[in-house]
């Protein structure tokens, strides 16, 4: 990916024209059965077409705009987005290792403006080193051959360039719990580099990490689990081009959070622990405290 990068591909002209055809099927009053059957589509088709998975020819919004009685002004406007929907980031040509759920999210954390990220068990992918994601990535599949594990982490050290681009850094705010600190993924050596690793990216101007001590004992992480909220640059009228979002990952999948309330309560839930979280310095110096002690 070229150094200064900050193209977000596909994924933002998806969602929003994924939401303004979802609210012209519902001021049409139809539900998403009876569209699929007028369009003579799939049900499964039009839900990943309104959650933005999905690009489209202008000729499928045209007919999806005539069924749903959308004004000529309007649907010209959705016709032109469509266009946008085709537009290739440089993760696609890693599409054979990324599925559908996680390309998303990485064409959300290239055009989010900002990131808070909790996370109890493991660093997150864009603090990773090499050798830390190879260890996740082939305990995930014990059967997965060597050349797909590299293009796997190749995808994450990429997403990584995000933090020190030249235009338009993403402010990253991150709280760890201290669980990780002691968590010896790939061993005592890979653990040990991988917490110098945190201790580096927590000096850049744009970052903060905190690490949550277990001295703070019951928290709001313990009952929320893992999740990032990203938040997106204004687009000019003071307002956000894209709303917030909440990302959830699961075993099989994850989790795309958008509602008022949903993203407050997350938000709510991260300023808590930030504030009981061990200060950035005092962070730093638990993270090489930590890493010396691996030494042998």
């Amino acid at each position: 990916m070229p150094e200064g990068s900050t193209t977000t591909g596909s994924t933002v002209p998806r969602r929003q024209l994924g939401r303004y055809l979802r609210d012209l099927r519902n001021q049409a009053r139809l539900t998403v059965r009876a569209a699929a059957r007028r369009l003579e589509w799939s049900e499964a088709k039009i839900w990943r077409i309104e959650s933005g998975l999905t690009s489209l020819r202008s000729f499928d919004v045209e007919i999806m705009c005539r069924i749903y009685g959308a004004p000529t002004d309007l649907t010209e406007a959705l016709m032109g987005l469509a266009k946008e929907t085709k537009a290739r980031g440089w993760w696609h040509s890693y599409g054979d290792v990324i599925p559908a759920w996680l390309d998303l999210y990485i064409g959300l954390e290239e055009a989010a403006s900002r990131l808070w990220c909790y996370q109890a068990e493991l660093v997150p992918g864009l603090l990773q080193t090499e050798e830390y994601a190879r260890t996740l990535i082939r305990a995930e599949d014990p059967d997965i051959e060597n050349d797909e594990i590299d293009r796997r982490v190749h995808v994450r050290m990429a997403r990584q360039a995000l933090l020190t681009r030249v235009t338009d850094p993403p402010v990253l705010n991150v709280v760890l719990s201290e669980s990780i600190l002691h968590r010896p993924v790939g061993g005592p050596k890979v653990l040990a580099q991988q917490l110098e690793r945190i201790a580096d990216v927590n000096r850049l101007p744009n970052v903060t990490i905190k690490v949550m001590p277990f001295s703070a004992g019951l928290h709001t992480g313990v009952t929320s689990g893992p999740f990032v909220v990203l938040r997106f640059p204004e687009n000019g009228t003071g307002r956000a081009g894209e709303p917030p979002t909440v990302y959830v990952e699961g075993l099989t999948g994850a989790l795309y959070l958008e509602k008022d309330r949903e993203v407050e309560q997350y938000e709510e839930s991260f300023s808590a622990m930030w504030e009981s979280a061990a200060e950035r310095d005092a962070s730093t110096k638990m993270l090489i405290d930590r890493a010396r002690s691996l030494e042998p």
